[in-house]
């Protein structure tokens, strides 16, 4: 989706809606971001919490101290709050970064603005709590069991296109990956002010999870393949954004939201000439704890996916391995990330030690296979793979527009590339990825068989613009597999999984 960038916000709140609360106004803000704010329908949402903020504002005595008008007012060079393309955007995320700073303006203004916005159809971020989706989403079935549930950063990707001046002037390499804090983040979107930019909820492990909840969607022939994914995103506009983006994917988001907690994003900005320059804000996506909710959805799972970059963050390092070992113990097969072979590189052993004791599907690309053997550069993939089958049962190393390889029970097989005209290489692995998990959780038999839908998987994401693979195209490939029975699936036997998980539907939200 498309969006503009909001007015720059003044000194101490340049973080703009990230530093939200979980208001009527930061769901609302999450939703523009959704459909475009020259809808007509959430022009009028934007106008109402307008009305409402003013409102608010009037009654904790903002207005009068700040000399502002409904007629004439102006903040941060004369810039009319009232008037202007972004002004109404502008308007609510000021409202709700006051918010933030001040918690009994908060509840007044959280009052007045749900009162109102009920009539509108809006809902705030503790409406999850209660049961009920979000931003109009229609009410699911909630299995008592995961087909998958992932474990990994939830972070929002703001993509814009810029020049080299904007790198420039803004003192950064192009081409780098650069961790930035929080005051950072909001200097650079600060100057994004009158671009238009996306807003994704991004991340590998939700490439992955979207590609597979698309794959499984309900069909005369299958059953729907239900996803849900854990991690931690922040009390504000961009978690509801985050959420939101998943649930309307089909992929459940089970953690709840961390109160007065900041969501974790990437800005990549990119060049006409094609190098992108990534600058990450770590936030709540750093906060992975092992505790009883992630022990329970565990346990109700018949697949852990964990992501590889969770490791770049030392404080989750203990957590991912017991969360790994929990499932290991109750025969939940556990699917590990490679992600990035700078991340392998530095936590090398903790990795190992992981994908020795606890992983039964590794997923890596050459580069990453190479650094987990220790191998040197010019080692061939085919070399890599069968080197770490020896200490995890199935693994899938991804080699580029040259193929892939999978081993199984000291079987290798080579899985040729499925033709495609390139248009973006970005997510191409993650989509692989969710191929292999369609393919184990359909039953297929046939480890060649899983690694050309996974290599077919891929060429589509890589035929098109964006990560994600697409609604139309997934039912498309889902309706070309013939599937058999996941728990009767003779792979299973070899990777020593044990136990069988019976999903039953409920009618509870």
């Amino acid at each position: 989706m498309l969006v503009k960038a909001p007015a720059i916000m003044p000194a101490g709140s340049a973080t703009t809606a990230t530093g939200a609360v979980s208001s009527s106004a930061g769901a609302t803000v999450a939703a523009v971001s959704e459909v475009g704010i020259d809808e007509m329908s959430c022009f009028r949402q934007l106008f109402l919490l307008h009305l409402q903020s003013m409102r608010a504002w009037a009654q904790t005595g903002f207005l009068k101290r700040r000399r502002f008008s409904r007629s004439s007012s102006s903040v941060g060079g004369g810039r009319s709050l009232l008037k202007g393309e972004h002004a109404l955007f502008y308007l609510i995320q000021r409202l709700v970064c006051l918010c933030k700073r001040d918690k009994p303006r908060r509840h007044k203004v959280c009052d007045c603005c749900d009162k109102e916005s009920e009539s509108c159809g809006q809902v705030n971020a503790d409406a999850q709590e209660a049961g009920k989706q979000s931003f109009g989403i229609p009410v699911r079935v909630v299995p008592d069991c995961w087909d998958v549930v992932g474990l990994g950063q939830a972070m929002v990707d703001f993509s814009a296109i810029v020049g080299d001046e904007f790198l420039e002037r803004l003192g950064l390499v192009k081409g780098s990956r650069k961790v930035v804090d929080l005051e950072e983040r909001g200097s650079v979107l600060g100057a994004l002010d009158g671009q238009s930019y996306k807003l994704a909820a991004g991340g590998s492990l939700s490439n992955t999870l979207v590609a597979l909840a698309r794959l499984g969607v309900a069909t005369s022939n299958n059953s729907t393949i239900d996803v849900a994914m854990t991690g931690s995103v922040g009390g504000d506009a961009l978690g509801d954004f985050y959420r939101t983006k998943l649930q309307r994917a089909n992929v459940h988001f089970l953690s709840q939201p961390i109160v007065d907690g900041t969501t974790g994003s990437v800005i990549v900005l990119t060049t006409p000439d094609a190098q992108r320059t990534m600058l990450s804000y770590q936030g709540m996506s750093s906060v992975v704890h092992f505790d009883t909710n992630l022990a329970s959805a565990i346990s109700k799972s018949r697949i852990l996916v964990v992501e590889g970059y969770l490791w770049e963050i030392p404080e989750t390092i203990e957590a991912i391995a017991r969360a790994c070992e929990a499932a290991h113990r109750q025969g939940v097969l556990v699917a590990l990330t490679a992600s990035d072979v700078s991340c392998v590189k530095r936590h090398h052993q903790q990795f190992w030690d992981v994908m020795c004791k606890s992983t039964d599907v590794l997923f890596t690309n050459s580069d990453e296979a190479r650094a987990l053997c220790g191998f040197d550069d010019d080692t061939s993939p085919d070399q890599a793979t069968k080197h770490l089958s020896q200490y995890c049962p199935l693994v899938s190393v991804t080699d580029g527009a040259r193929g892939s390889y999978l081993a199984l029970g000291g079987e290798i097989v080579y899985i040729p590339p499925a033709p495609c005209v390139p248009v973006d290489t970005c997510g191409a692995g993650d989509a692989y990825a969710g191929g292999i998990l369609y393919g184990l959780l359909r039953g297929i038999t046939d480890l060649g068989g899983i690694g050309n839908l996974a290599a077919r998987v891929a060429a589509v994401v890589v035929g098109q613009q964006g990560t994600r693979l697409r609604e139309e195209s997934a039912i498309q490939l889902a309706e070309s597999v013939k599937s058999g029975s996941f728990q009767d699936n003779p792979i299973l036997d070899l990777l020593g999984l044990k136990g069988e998980v019976h999903v039953e539907k409920t009618s509870n939200v």
